[in-house]
């Protein structure tokens, strides 16, 4: 029997002495040697009882390790859930629990926290922390090291990612075998990615850029990583001589250019620098291009569908687009209500066709029947328009989503937390430009009669809650929120009212 997934990335790596990954400090692991601690991972999940189907939530820091647990739950059949590691305990119940995990592995400061979520869900709870000890990686010890991998096919389960809603309860992205698969065949090809490349991969592995995009597209070419804990600007400089690519939010290329090593000498073995998660600026694009000769590569994607779009490898790259569908994916500009094309140059929203679109989300039947035109295209949300030449430009986002530092941050999430504090009559969550991580998150509240709100107390107040990227940076105390006729809060208008919040003056 088949297994789509480890079929195609894993299983032809097995044996293999060339280096998969180098570490920050020098240290190397070869593709066998990968292969055989996610083969001991898988047969102790086995033994834990974990089949196919069964959800695995993962809540660890960035390590080999960890990257070896989705490999297992490739080989293993079980169905790979990743957890932001600044996911509060309260974010965590609510993921473990709606996916009815069999089981949550956590770092071991995390443990005692999250034992009582663990409990609740009725999930085993096993640990595993950044130098690979842990109960988790003690259970493995002695397990044997060759797997034979459980039956999966195509249309099978692979993973979940939690993406949220306006409504602010979390959706499970049910996401297969081929949609991970026909992604990587799709951007090793579109990228010209090859055994001979090494990328420089500062991502965290909890998202889709940083696990389906970067390890899965490496996995099927057979290159190498450079395997970093996070974005630290001497690493990028440290080890970029001895890469050949880089994929990065538009932050790792802002905080690259506020470095004076950056040249044409730093980056004259590099092929290909990608940007996505959030928009990149023109300006960015045009000065990274002035310092290093190299233009940056801009792609769009998202949770339920991984990457849709790509400027070319050959050929233009626009500044300020998105570029042109990639092979295999049908893109199409259309009008929000009657889901009618549009002509070139005019704004609606994008919809996609592919074998990467998700399955649906879990448990939620409606809501997937709402995602979804009758004729199989997904309705993304997000807003744009496509020229003459097929060139794609993000404009806006339909669904008020705030993009900071390459994560999605949906405003009701943070508004009714907000609503919830002590004075507090409303609220509202915006998005506006900052110079670092592209949207910084700004609240505006209203105090109910005779209060006296302070912006540190508020802070304070939801602190607990919300996993530290969600949480506003700044907070305005305001009489009235700006509505239209129909009493929906104008958030243009706010964005307008505080677009200088973090610019520097």
């Amino acid at each position: 029997m088949t297994n789509t997934l480890y079929d195609a990335l894993l299983l032809p790596h097995q044996g293999r002495e060339k280096t998969f990954l180098t570490l920050k400090d020098g240290r190397t692991i070869t593709y066998d040697a990968f292969l055989r601690i996610a083969a001991r991972f898988a047969n102790a999940m086995t033994k834990l009882g974990i089949g196919s189907g069964d959800r695995v939530a993962v809540q660890v820091k960035k390590s080999p390790e960890a990257l070896a647990v989705y490999a297992a739950c490739l080989g293993s059949g079980a169905i790979f859930l990743p957890l932001n590691t600044a996911y509060t305990p309260a974010e965590v119940e609510y993921f473990v629990t709606d996916a009815e995990a069999k089981l949550l592995i956590c770092d071991g400061s995390s443990a005692e926290a999250l034992k009582p979520v663990a409990n609740k869900a009725g999930a085993l709870l096993l640990t595993l922390n950044a130098d690979g000890s842990g109960s988790f990686a003690e259970l493995a010890e002695g397990m044997p090291q060759i797997l034979s991998p459980a039956p999966r096919g195509p249309h099978d389960l692979a993973a979940f990612l939690y993406t949220s809603g306006t409504t602010g309860r979390s959706k499970g992205a049910m996401l297969t075998h081929d949609n991970l698969l026909s992604n990587a065949e799709a951007l090793a090809k579109a990228w010209r990615f090859t055994s001979s490349d090494v990328l420089l991969h500062a991502l965290p592995i909890f998202h889709t850029h940083g696990l389906f995009v970067a390890t899965n597209t490496i996995l099927l070419a057979g290159a190498s990583m450079v395997f970093l804990p996070g974005l630290d600007l001497d690493d990028l400089v440290a080890w970029m001589p001895q890469a050949t690519t880089m994929m990065g939010v538009p932050t790792f290329y802002t905080r690259l250019l506020s470095d004076a090593r950056l040249d044409r000498d730093l980056t004259r073995h590099m092929r290909l620098f990608i940007s996505g998660s959030a928009p990149l600026l023109a300006e960015t694009h045009r000065d990274f291009e002035a310092r290093t000769g190299h233009r940056i590569l801009e792609r769009y994607g998202m949770t339920e569908t991984n990457m849709n779009i790509s400027n070319p490898y050959e050929g233009e790259r626009r500044a300020g687009t998105v570029g042109l569908p990639l092979p295999g994916i049908s893109v199409r500009i259309c009008d929000p209500e009657s889901g009618a094309e549009v002509p070139a140059g005019e704004i609606g929203v994008i919809e996609i066709k592919g074998r990467n679109v998700f399955k649906g989300y879990w448990r939620m039947p409606e809501k997937t029947a709402q995602e979804f035109r009758p004729d199989g295209y997904f309705i993304s949300g997000d807003l744009a328009t496509k020229d003459a030449d097929g060139y794609v430009t993000i404009v806006g986002r339909a669904k008020d989503l705030i993009i900071s530092g390459g994560y999605n941050i949906y405003p009701k999430e943070i508004e009714l937390l907000l609503d919830e504090q002590p004075g507090v009559l409303e609220s509202a969550i915006i998005g506006v430009d900052h110079p670092d991580l592209g949207e910084g998150v700004v609240g505006v509240v209203v105090a109910k009669a005779g209060v006296r709100l302070e912006e540190t107390i508020l802070l304070a107040g939801i602190a607990g809650s919300l996993a530290r990227f969600k949480q506003p940076r700044r907070i305005f105390i305001a009489d009235e929120l700006p509505r239209n006729t129909m009493g929906k809060v104008q958030k243009a208008m706010l964005r307008e009212r505080y677009a200088t919040t973090f610019m520097s003056s």
